[in-house]
């Protein structure tokens, strides 16, 4: 930690953690790492004592000194009650949650207020770091997660302007770009770029069950790809996706018409052969309209995402070799725009793909053949 990064933060705490998890336990590490003070709390003593040990902080106690800044990070079905028992218990300050659904939860509180006009929600602002891993809990952690990552902040219509701007500052120190929206803009959003490619990992993902492993064995980097969040922690996705139902909902019913459409031009290829009149069409649409939604996605600086040529090499599985080439490239003077790679099952090397600008590509391969890398044209 140098003096420089120490004396950026403005985040000056004490901040309060409730939950110590992955998300509670990240943001921890990432403030303890600035100097900020920092006290946890959690239903699970194990977890809690190795948030601690892990160096998130010190378990909080009485006599603890009033938190300015309290963050609620436990999984969205639990998270309104907390919410409401951090305002009632700290008067003074600041608290945000940072559950993947916000529109669920301000109803739940605002019914609480309703019912309790002492609870004041003017000192609440739901927010959602868009950042996390397969791997649940505090062992999974890193001070880093946030670097880089969107971080909405979805402030109410009676968030006051100073509560915002903490956890705007919050989520700025933490190293992430901040979004503003509404809560229900929010849900929709990340129903699209969260919860439904959730969903559509799970599902391919089901039908390997009974897939015989020598079938498996033929796995590329496709399947992978497809089913990385597949791995994800159900009891968590449950949460979630229940809470963001109406959402959800109306993006699988768009799902469901594609699948129907498929499930028209395979039952005609099926029946009548592969040139069944409009099987070939259907299918072509399907793939045709995914090609738009994927032209769509920004590209890694964001806006227009931009065409890269691809470099195939083949490296070795040893230690070291990955880094040589990546190395290597440097030396050559290419930028890698981007990168995939690509194992083959009980084979000892794997493609890496590399992207670059098309006018680097020729140079490059010229250039990693001249180095004895084993490019594979394209």
């Amino acid at each position: 930690m140098t003096a420089e990064a120490a004396d950026a933060t403005a985040t000056t705490g004490p901040v309060h953690i409730v939950g110590t998890g992955l998300l509670g336990t990240s943001i921890a590490l990432a403030l303890t790492a600035r100097d900020v003070p920092v006290t946890l709390t959690d239903t699970s003593p194990s977890a809690l004592a190795l948030s601690r040990d892990l160096g998130g902080g010190s378990i909080a106690t009485a006599a603890d000194p009033e938190p300015a800044l309290v963050v609620v990070a436990v999984p969205p079905d639990v998270t309104a009650d907390l919410v409401a028992a951090q305002l009632r218990a700290r008067p003074h300050a600041v608290v945000t949650d940072v559950a993947s659904v916000k529109g669920i939860i301000l109803t739940e509180l605002t019914e609480m207020a309703a019912a309790d006009p002492g609870l004041d929600l003017t000192r609440y602002v739901g927010s959602h770091p868009m950042a996390g891993r397969e791997r649940s809990g505090a062992g999974a952690a890193s001070a880093d997660l946030f670097l880089g990552r969107p971080w909405v902040v979805a402030a109410h219509e009676q968030s006051a302007a100073a509560a915002v701007l903490a956890v705007r500052t919050l989520a700025v120190d933490l190293g992430a770009a901040v979004a503003t929206m509404a809560p229900a803009e929010h849900d929709d959003a990340v129903a699209a770029v969260s919860h439904l490619p959730q969903l559509m990992s799970s599902l391919t993902a089901a039908q390997l069950v009974d897939t015989p492993d020598s079938a498996l064995a033929l796995a590329g980097q496709g399947l992978r790809d497809v089913t990385r969040v597949a791995a994800s922690d159900p009891r968590l996705w449950s949460a979630i996706l229940t809470g963001n139902a109406a959402a959800v909902l109306d993006l699988l019913r768009g799902v469901r018409t594609g699948l129907d459409e498929l499930i028209a031009a395979l039952t005609a290829a099926a029946e009548d052969g592969p040139l069944a009149p409009g099987a070939v069409a259907g299918l072509a649409a399907v793939i045709g309209a995914g090609n738009e939604g994927v032209a769509k996605v920004p590209g890694k600086h964001g806006g227009t995402r931009k065409r890269y040529a691809e470099v195939s090499v083949l490296v070795p599985d040893e230690p070291g070799e990955l880094g040589r080439l990546f190395s290597e490239v440097g030396e050559i003077g290419v930028n890698i725009e981007d990168f995939q790679m690509e194992h083959s099952p009980k084979q000892k090397v794997g493609m890496a793909i590399v992207s670059v600008m098309p006018t680097a590509a020729a140079r490059l391969e010229a250039a990693l053949e001249e180095r004895n890398w084993r490019v594979v044209a394209q």
